[in-house]
């Protein structure tokens, strides 16, 4: 258990720093001209730099990078029933205000989302020209999240949208804010013992939601999930062919720290490989996470 905290489960051996968090993720995408006007216009991401075959994207304001988009011409969708790899990247808004402002700019594009208030979390579900998934929330505070038992408490109720854009007040969206960033990374795999294995044995996430049917959320730092897994999806895992997931990124407080997780992960038998300042290694269903220092 974890001993610090009255929520959650410890990994018994290594376990990452608390301040381990989502750093971007890189999409294989078919077109990037209408990639990027879907990623500007509708999520509200910046082009921070762009070549003849892919883009970087972040806030307006900021040069951290959240998505990286790599154009390939004749791939196919990703497939409706999903792929082992991506179910959802969600980027995470500073503020509840700052959700209910985009709430209005969907209703402004007659764009249909999904919805879910999750209790610790408020959120809105799109897809990507490609079929990718995309989740749009803002968190809750801390010191309103539940727990039942050791596990963070979550749901997939009713959201009151009509109350988000209330709280946004008379500020229209325009871009998405300077302090957006990738909250967390949503995977279809397919076995959970084998998911957590790799990423709560091996790679040291704390559990922290084991109970809802098909599903292990797991964090650091007494997050809610900086990951999701579940096994929703039939797979098998997505192609070259096809839209997809090409990697994400965690990041840790340093190199010695990205070090000591590729240690971890090589004692748990999985290949990590050096690849400039961090380390990358995949899951047992081939998705690939590189571990960054900040």
């Amino acid at each position: 258990m974890a001993a610090d905290r009255p929520y959650g489960a410890a990994p018994r051996g290594f376990r990452l720093p608390d301040s381990a968090h989502v750093g971007g993720v890189r999409l294989q995408v078919s077109d990037l001209s209408r990639s990027l006007d879907y990623y500007q216009h509708v999520l509200g991401l910046s082009v921070l730099d762009r070549s003849l075959n892919s883009a970087m994207l972040g806030a307006e304001g900021s040069r951290r990078e959240l998505v990286r988009l790599h154009a390939k011409s004749g791939i196919r969708p990703a497939p409706r029933a999903g792929a082992f790899g991506l179910y959802h990247f969600a980027v995470l808004l500073p503020a509840r205000a700052a959700l209910g402002r985009f709430a209005a700019h969907l209703s402004r594009l007659n764009i249909r989302a999904g919805t879910a208030d999750h209790l610790v979390s408020e959120s809105f579900y799109l897809t990507d020209p490609d079929g990718l998934g995309i989740e749009v929330y803002a968190d809750r505070p801390r010191e309103m999240w539940t727990t039942r038992g050791r596990e963070i408490a979550m749901a997939v109720d009713p959201l009151d949208v009509a109350g988000l854009i209330a709280a946004a007040g008379p500020v229209a969206w325009e871009r998405a804010p300077a302090a957006t960033t990738i909250g967390h990374m949503h995977l279809h795999v397919g076995d959970l013992d084998r998911a957590e294995a790799f990423y709560h044995s091996a790679l040291g996430f704390d559990k922290t939601l084991w109970s809802l049917p098909g599903a292990l959320f797991l964090a650091a730092g007494g997050y809610h999930h900086h990951l999701g897994t579940n096994t929703w999806s039939p797979g098998p895992a997505a192609t070259d062919d096809q839209a997809r997931l090409l990697e994400w990124e965690l990041v840790v407080p340093d190199a010695d720290a990205a070090a000591a997780v590729a240690a971890s992960l090589g004692r748990a038998g999985y290949a990590a490989d050096v690849t400039g300042a961090g380390w990358a290694a995949s899951d047992p269903w081939g998705t690939r996470l590189r571990i960054e220092p900040a």
